[in-house]
C-alpha cells in the first residue's frame, strides 16, 4: 500500500514552445564538415609535419549512433551554417525591448497559462529557471513578470540542466507556505548560443526550446491536474565533467579573454555517462521508495533529454527491464538536448493520456553533478 503523502499543490497546467527553424543532422553535419576541411587546409604544414592532429569530420549516422538526435530546432540557421561563423546570429536588443529569453518565456508561458485557465493577472510569483541566463540583472524572472502583467515577485535560478525541475520545486514550496497562490515556472532553453559549434563529439547536441508549468494549491486544481506528491534534489561536485566558465569575468584574464574553448560549453561524455547513470538510478529509486511504491507502479518516466542510450539504461535499472517509450518517452530525437527544459518537455508533450490515479516521476540530471525529481499523481 503506498504510503499517501502530498506537497498539496498540483501543476494545473503546462506548455511548450519553440522556434520554427529545423535544423536537420545532415545540414548540420555539411557546414561542420567544410568548417574541417578548411581548417585542415589551413594548417596543412603543422598536419604534415605531424604537429597537429587532423580534425575529424562529422556524419549524420555518428550523430545519431552518439546521441539518437535526428534534428533539433534552433533560434537561427544562417550563423550555424556558415563555416567561418559557426554561432547563431542573435542581435542585440534594446533594453526598452523585451530581451530573447523573455520572448521565450512569455511564448511558454501563456500557453500554460491557457491551459490552466488562468491569465497573467492570476499570477504571484515567476520562478525561471535555465542552464544559461542571458544576463544577471535585472532578473529574467521580473521582466517576464512585467511583460504578462503578474503580480508578487520573481526571481531566476541556475542550477544546470536540473534548474527547471529546481524552480518547480521552489515555486512549488513557495505555493505550500502560502507565499504564493499561482506560481509560473518558465524555462526558456537557447542552448545554441553555448555550444561549440566546431567540436565533433558536441556539436549536434543542444537544440532550443521553452516549457512552462503553471503551480497552484491542489484544493483549487480541476481533475486532470498532476498533484506534487514529493520533491527531492541531490548535488554532488564534480569539477570539470560538464561545465561553461562563460561569464562576467572573462574579460579580466587578457591570456583566456578569447578562448572560446574553454569559456563554451564542454564535457567528458563518456565519465558523465559512468557517473550519472548509477547516480540517477539510485536518485530516482530512492524517491519512489519514500512513498512505498515499486518503480512498476510509477506510468510514466519523463527524464531530462541528454542522450538516449542514458535515459535507455537508466530507465532499464530503474524498472529492472528495458522500458518502453510509453513508460519513458523520448523527446530528444526532435528537439535535442534543451538542457534543463528536456524532463519538463517530455511531461508536457506526454501526459495528457493518462488515467486519474496514474503516478509519474519527473526527473532531471545535469552539470554540479545536479539531480532533481518530482513525484506527481493525476487527479
Amino acid at each position: 500500500m503506498a504510503t499517501r503523502q502530498t506537497t498539496g499543490t498540483s501543476i494545473t497546467g503546462h506548455g511548450l514552445w519553440h522556434p520554427d527553424n529545423v535544423l536537420e543532422n545532415s545540414e548540420l553535419c555539411t557546414a561542420f564538415n567544410e568548417f574541417v576541411q578548411r581548417d585542415n587546409a589551413k594548417h596543412a604544414d603543422e598536419i604534415a609535419a605531424g604537429k597537429r592532429e587532423p580534425l575529424k569530420e562529422s556524419t549524420p549516422e555518428f550523430v545519431v549512433k552518439a546521441s539518437g538526435i535526428l534534428r533539433r530546432y534552433v533560434h537561427d540557421k544562417t550563423g550555424l551554417m556558415d563555416p567561418e561563423r559557426m554561432c547563431p546570429n542573435i542581435p542585440d536588443r534594446p533594453e526598452d525591448q523585451l530581451s530573447v529569453q523573455a520572448e521565450y518565456a512569455v511564448n511558454a508561458a501563456k500557453r500554460a497559462l491557457a491551459r490552466a485557465g488562468k491569465t497573467g493577472e492570476d499570477v504571484d510569483l515567476v520562478v525561471l529557471g535555465c542552464s544559461n541566463l542571458q544576463r544577471l540583472y535585472p532578473a529574467l524572472a521580473i521582466e517576464v513578470q512585467n511583460a504578462i502583467g503578474a503580480r508578487g515577485y520573481g526571481f531566476d535560478i541556475s542550477l544546470g540542466c536540473s534548474a527547471a525541475t529546481g524552480a518547480a520545486q521552489l515555486a512549488s514550496q513557495a505555493v505550500r507556505l502560502g507565499q504564493a497562490q499561482c506560481a509560473l515556472v518558465v524555462v526558456p532553453e537557447l542552448t545554441t548560443g553555448h555550444m561549440n559549434w566546431r567540436e565533433r563529439d558536441s556539436h549536434f547536441i543542444f537544440g532550443d526550446a521553452s516549457v512552462a508549468l503553471v503551480i497552484e494549491p491542489s484544493a483549487r486544481a480541476k481533475p486532470g491536474a498532476w498533484e506534487i506528491l514529493s520533491t527531492q534534489m541531490l548535488s554532488k561536485w564534480s569539477a570539470s565533467t560538464i561545465r561553461n566558465n562563460r561569464g562576467y569575468l572573462d574579460r579580466c584574464d587578457p591570456s583566456t579573454e578569447h578562448d572560446e574553448t574553454s569559456k563554451l560549453f564542454h564535457q567528458q561524455g563518456r565519465r558523465v555517462f559512468k557517473d550519472v547513470v548509477p547516480l540517477a538510478e539510485k536518485f530516482i529509486k530512492d524517491h519512489v521508495a519514500q512513498h512505498d511504491l515499486q518503480p512498476s507502479q510509477i506510468t510514466r518516466y519523463w527524464l531530462h533529454q541528454a542522450n538516449q542510450s542514458m535515459n535507455e539504461l537508466i530507465a532499464k535499472r530503474v524498472l529492472g527491464r528495458e522500458a518502453t517509450r510509453t513508460e519513458a518517452p523520448i523527446i530528444l530525437d526532435e528537439f535535442g538536448n534543451t538542457a534543463s527544459a528536456g524532463s519538463l518537455l517530455a511531461f508536457s508533450r506526454h501526459n495528457e493520456d493518462l488515467p486519474a490515479g496514474s503516478y509519474g516521476v519527473m526527473a532531471s540530471f545535469g552539470a554540479g553533478y545536479s539531480l532533481g525529481s518530482l513525484l506527481l499523481q493525476r487527479h
